[in-house]
């Protein structure tokens, strides 16, 4: 059994929509939930569906207790809505098997400070008649790992920066799991 552990700082429902995915799963189990944030929705999202959870600070991230922990208990990781940079021992410790998605087609609106409705609302800004996301392998720099899927959606002029998250949050939802089922079938 593949055990995957989420990175996430956020209310958690791509982490949910994972979590069910696998709940029945001879494949793979989320093994843990971990965030950065205490206040993040993803921990009761978690608790509720019995996943052992984990809050760690910026400053933990970079330990060897906390790699430790990681080789202990993940086989594969998944960001899913987690804002920091991912340390370069854990890229290192963890080659093709740290994922992340991202609310845009990348290369574009990506890198540090791309994130959620900053992404959307540039979308929106710039006129762009297609948006999607960007499922992509972490390496050391922000949202330049190579690119796994994408997924476009059409946009209309009429669209809001909250209509753009809507039609990407679906994607996420309707894509994610899969994508990550896929890779682990090919480990």
């Amino acid at each position: 059994m593949i055990r995957i552990i989420i990175f996430a700082s956020g209310s958690g429902t791509n982490a949910e929509n994972i979590i069910e995915y696998f709940s029945e799963s001879d494949l793979a189990t989320v093994s843990c939930v971990v965030t950065n944030n205490a206040k993040a929705g993803v921990l009761e999202r978690a608790k509720r569906l019995g996943i052992p959870t984990r809050i760690f600070s910026k400053h933990e991230m970079h330990k060897p207790e906390f790699l430790s922990f990681l080789n202990k208990n993940a086989d594969f990781i998944v960001l899913a809505g987690f804002l920091l940079k991912i340390p370069d021992q854990m890229i290192h410790d963890f080659p093709n098997t740290i994922i992340n998605i991202h609310p845009a087609l990348l290369p574009k609106y990506g890198g540090k400070g791309m994130y959620g409705m900053h992404v959307h609302r540039s979308v929106v800004e710039n006129k762009e008649p297609k948006s999607g996301i960007t499922i992509h392998y972490v390496n050391e720099n922000y949202d330049e790992g190579a690119i796994i899927f994408q997924k476009s959606v059409d946009l209309t002029a009429q669209d809001t920066p909250d209509d753009v998250a809507a039609k990407i949050h679906q994607l996420e939802q309707e894509n994610f799991p899969r994508v990550i089922e896929s890779l682990l079938k090919s480990l």
